[in-house]
C-alpha cells in the first residue's frame, strides 16, 4: 500500500494545480487543455481511442517480441563466437543510432502505407539494441567457477550455454525489457506520424491536432501512456514470474 500510496498522492497534487492553474490563468487550450476536459475528450472519444490502442499495442507487440528474439539470439551468437560479436556490436550500435524521423519514411517507402510492416520493423529495429546489449552482458556474467564445472563434465558449449549462461542472463534479458517495452510504444507511436494506416494513436494525435481540438489531442496522448504503463507493467509481471520459478 505505501509502495503505491506516494505516487498517487504525488499525482492527484499535480492534476489539482494544473486545473487550477489552468482555469484562474485563462491558459488557452492550445497551450495547455485542462484536466477536465481531456477527461470529457477522453470519455467521448473511449471507443476511438480503444481501436486506436489496439492498433499501435498489436504493432508495438509484434515489434517488440521480433526485436527481443532476434536481440537475444543475436547475444547468445556473439558471445558464443568473437567474429560474431565483432560484427553484431558496431550494427547493433549503429542501428541504435539511426533516428526513427529517418527510419520511419524510408520503410514506408520500401514497403508501401497500405501495410503495418514498416512501423512493425521500425519497433523491432528500436527494441533490438537494448535486448542484445543487455542479454550480451548477461551471458558474459557467469561466474568462472560454473564453466569451469561444465568443461570438467565435458558438458558441450550449447548445453552449457542452455543450463548456465541463459539462466544466469535472465535478469539482464528483463532489465532490457524494461527499457525496451515502452521504447516499442513510442517508436510504434511515432512511426504512425509519417503516413500509412491512418488507425493508430500517432495519426489520430496529429489529426486533432491538426483541427485545433488539442484535448482530443491530449485524450489520445493519455491512451497513449495507458499502453506504454501497461507493457511495462506486464514485463514487470513476468519478472517476478521468472524469479519465483527460478528460487523455486
Amino acid at each position: 500500500m505505501q509502495i503505491w500510496l506516494a505516487p498517487v498522492v504525488f499525482g492527484v497534487v499535480v492534476l489539482a494545480l494544473w486545473q487550477i492553474g489552468t482555469t484562474a490563468l485563462g491558459v488557452p487550450s492550445f497551450l495547455l487543455p485542462s484536466p477536465t476536459s481531456i477527461a470529457e475528450q477522453f470519455g467521448a472519444n473511449a471507443s476511438g481511442i480503444r481501436a486506436a490502442a489496439t492498433a499501435t499495442g498489436t504493432n508495438a507487440l509484434i515489434g517488440l517480441v521480433a526485436g527481443a528474439v532476434l536481440g537475444f539470439a543475436g547475444a547468445v551468437f556473439a558471445v558464443r563466437w568473437n567474429v560474431v560479436d565483432s560484427l553484431l556490436s558496431p550494427l547493433a550500435a549503429a542501428a541504435a543510432a539511426v533516428p526513427i524521423v529517418a527510419l520511419a519514411p524510408l520503410l514506408n517507402s520500401m514497403y508501401g502505407t497500405s501495410t503495418d510492416v514498416p512501423r512493425r520493423i521500425t519497433v523491432a529495429v528500436v527494441v533490438f539494441f537494448p535486448i542484445f546489449v543487455s542479454v550480451a552482458e548477461g551471458l558474459r556474467q557467469v561466474p568462472a567457477v560454473h564453466l569451469e564445472l561444465m568443461h570438467v563434465y565435458a558438458v558441450g558449449e550449447w548445453r552449457a550455454t542452455r543450463t548456465v549462461r541463459i539462466p544466469a542472463a535472465l535478469p539482464f534479458l528483463f532489465t532490457g525489457l524494461r527499457v525496451a517495452a515502452p521504447g516499442a510504444v513510442i517508436a510504434a507511436i511515432v512511426a504512425e506520424y509519417f503516413g500509412g494506416l491512418q488507425n493508430g494513436l500517432g495519426s489520430r494525435i496529429t489529426s486533432a491536432a491538426a483541427n485545433t481540438a488539442y484535448p482530443r489531442a491530449w485524450a489520445y496522448v493519455l491512451g497513449a501512456m495507458a499502453v506504454g504503463l501497461l507493457f511495462f507493467l506486464v514485463v514487470l509481471a513476468l519478472e517476478r514470474l521468472a524469479s519465483r520459478r527460478r528460487s523455486r
